[in-house]
Formats: structure tokens, C-alpha cells, sequence
């Protein structure tokens, strides 16, 4: 809480431990995954091995659950932390349709503000809220493809096994893509980069 009150901190230390685990865990959750996807190649294509983690199938499924739990712990404490703090409050709302154009429009144009990192604009709210409803579906459909039999609620909600691994892949790219535009804007606002390093 003292931290969270530091006019200097830009992130708690709860917040960069958070978030180094979290990418720690989805990095391996992708590569593995794609060794898994690899057994069957069911959208008609495959990963190359050298991007892929465990070299067989049941290696990579072995550290695909490894990550899973990682990323179950990590995302719990954030819930946690993030509601104990007001985190959600101040981060995170307001946020808005007409808001997330206007700094779209900003940030195309070069004109968006990154003076203060404490202030999240309305494409970051956007953007981390986009990932954090990625990450539930991701985990959600992992449950169906993990425990078919013990959830047949979720299975009938996600079209059935095989709909459940289509949403569950979708949200693998959607991840993907997160991760590639987060990291390009990072690089571009080199600031950030020593922020979730040092938070200051």
C-alpha cells in the first residue's frame, strides 16, 4: 500500500513480480502448446520444432500444465492484490468506446502522452482488459480440453470438444498478437521497459 502511495513508484513490486511471472508462464504456454498442436496438426499446418518446448508430445504437455499452474497462481494473486489495492478503480475505468479512437487516432499520429506511466490511456485499459478476458478464455477452454468429462457445462458452452480447441487456438493467436504489439510499443517508449524493471 505504501508503494501503491509513492508519487516516484510507477509500478508496485507486486505488480512487476505479477507481470515477469505472467510472461514468464504464457511464453512457455505457447511454445509448449504448439508442441501439443503439433500431435495433430488440426488446422492443416504445423510449428516449426525449433519454436516448440518439450521436442514430443508428452514433453510438451509436461510443461504445459507446469505453466498452467504458474499462471493459475499468478493470476489469483493479481485478482487479489488488484482488489485489495483499487487497483481495478484507478487503472482501469473509466473506459470508452469514443476514448480508445481518440488515443487510437493519438498514437497514429504520434501525439499521444506518455509523460506520467502511472496514467494508463484508453487504449492500455483497453488493451489490458482485452488480454485479461483472453487469458479466462484461454484458461476456460483449457479446462474443457483438460478435464472433458468433469465440465460439461463449459464443453456444451464452447461447442463441444473440438469447438472448445478452435476457441482455445484463436485465443493462443489473439495472445500472440498481444504480446507482439506490447512489445513493439515498449520498445517505442523505452521508459516503460525500466519502469517494470525498477518501477521508477
Amino acid at each position: 500500500m505504501a508503494e501503491e502511495s509513492d508519487k516516484s513508484s510507477v509500478h508496485p513490486w507486486w505488480l512487476r513480480m505479477v507481470h515477469w511471472m505472467n510472461a514468464a508462464g504464457v511464453i512457455i504456454l505457447i511454445l509448449s502448446g504448439w508442441q501439443i498442436y503439433n500431435a495433430t496438426g488440426f488446422m492443416g499446418f504445423k510449428f516449426p520444432r525449433e519454436v516448440t518446448l518439450g521436442r514430443w508430445l508428452g514433453g510438451g504437455i509436461q510443461w504445459h500444465f507446469a505453466a498452467m499452474w504458474l499462471l493459475w497462481g499468478v493470476a489469483v494473486f493479481y485478482l487479489v492484490m488488484a482488489t485489495v489495492t483499487g487497483r481495478w478503480q484507478r487503472k482501469f475505468w473509466p473506459v470508452s468506446i469514443p476514448g480508445i479512437f481518440r488515443d487510437l487516432k493519438a498514437t497514429f499520429t504520434g501525439k499521444l502522452s506518455h509523460t506520467d506511466l502511472r496514467i494508463y490511456n484508453y487504449v492500455q485499459k483497453a488493451a489490458y482488459l482485452f488480454v485479461m478476458l483472453d487469458i479466462t478464455v484461454l484458461i476456460l477452454s483449457g479446462l474443457v480440453l483438460w478435464k472433458n468429462v468433469q465440465f460439461p457445462i463449459l464443453r456444451m458452452l464452447m461447442f463441444g470438444y473440438e469447438g472448445a480447441r478452435l476457441i482455445h487456438f484463436v485465443a493462443m493467436v489473439a495472445m500472440c498478437g498481444f504480446i507482439v504489439v506490447h512489445v513493439v510499443m515498449a520498445l517505442l517508449v523505452p521508459k516503460t521497459i525500466k519502469a517494470m524493471l525498477w518501477g521508477r
